[in-house]
């Protein structure tokens, strides 16, 4: 699977990943993934990824801020 792809989510909010993808993923009998909120899109990633794509992206104190800014989010804050 190449290219963009568009899911279909849910009312309730389920999406369903296609088959290539979960296999892709390692996925066929499901499993987690890591979601990250940017803002103005929504980003789906094999789980562990996110974080190492964060540390690839960002120097590692912006990378610091930036979680700790989610716990100030009532919304993205997690206990």
């Amino acid at each position: 699977m190449a290219g963009i792809q568009e899911y279909l989510v849910s009312s309730s909010g389920q999406l369903s990943l296609p088959a290539a993808a979960r296999h892709r993923w390692g996925l066929d009998g499901g499993g987690p993934v890591d979601v990250v909120d940017l803002g103005f899109a929504v980003m789906l990633l094999p789980s562990g990824d996110a974080c190492r794509l964060l540390d690839d992206l960002l120097p590692a104190d912006a990378h610091a801020d930036f979680v700790a800014s989610l716990a100030a989010d009532p919304d993205l804050a997690t206990s």
